[in-house]
């Protein structure tokens, strides 16, 4: 039986966000087949909202099972999934946000992300090695010259929305200070014991979606830890309402 998931509408008036999404980072890297088959699976059961990021190494096997999808009947359109991709630091520079972007793309076989977001608030020299980056590499973002790279390719329909992930209170304030078009989400860690209550408080007066990743988490992850899983309240909690740990802690967040 597929799942029912609620939905969020985001303030750009596009179609509304499921508020529940399959995450496609993993540690360590799992084999292509093995993540385009779970992605598979979970459109089969019902989910539509998928997150990948260039750095994930997943937006290959998202767009092969959106195609597999797609010939097997699962959803009649593209249009039925909302799916989301991020720009890596190493291309957060105006002149490379579009082809960035673009790469993506291609590389998830579609015309257009529902949401594209700046993955961190910071920049890095644009050198081969992607992922490896050492401290010396790193350098202040040009938040105002980025965004308005971001805004044009919203306008050319390359992306319905675009936002940003892992942005402070005052990262936000300096991007809101000369956007034209305001950023519709923020994604960032959330979970039952990191609650991100003056964050959230602030997203939601300036009408941005909070999006929460690692909400049990990332257990079993480099970035992640088990405070949540291991946490005695939190399963006493769940216990005493009939839930598992994880449903209870999706449920908070």
């Amino acid at each position: 039986m597929a799942i029912s998931i609620h939905e969020v509408p985001l303030r750009s008036g596009s179609k509304t966000m499921p508020r529940i999404a399959m995450g496609t980072a993993a540690f360590p890297l799992p084999p292509f087949d093995t993540t385009r088959d779970a992605i598979l699976h979970a459109i089969k059961i019902g989910y539509r909202h998928f997150d990948t990021a260039s750095l994930y190494s997943s937006e290959g096997p998202l767009g092969e099972a959106v195609a597999e999808a797609l010939r097997l009947g699962l959803i009649v359109s593209r249009d039925e999934l909302f799916i989301t991709s991020k720009l890596w630091i190493r291309d957060a520079q105006s002149h490379l946000v579009l082809p960035a972007l673009r790469k993506s793309l291609r590389s998830l076989q579609l015309e257009y992300l529902d949401l594209y977001l700046i993955h961190f608030p910071i920049c890095a020299k644009p050198e081969d090695t992607p992922t490896s980056i050492s401290k010396d590499e790193l350098m202040p973002i040009d938040i105002s010259s980025v965004w308005a790279a971001m805004e044009e390719c919203q306008r050319m329909g390359l992306t319905k929305c675009i936002g940003v992930s892992n942005f402070s209170i005052k990262k936000i304030e300096k991007l809101l200070s000369t956007a034209t078009i305001p950023p519709v989400a923020n994604q960032v860690e959330v979970n039952p014991l990191f609650q991100q209550k003056k964050l959230r408080e602030f997203c939601i007066a300036k009408g941005i979606q909070l999006c929460a990743y690692s909400p049990l988490g990332a257990r079993g992850t480099e970035w992640g830890q088990d405070w949540v899983m291991e946490c005695e309240i939190l399963q006493q909690i769940a216990k005493a309402k009939g839930k598992t740990l994880p449903q209870y802690g999706s449920m908070f967040v």
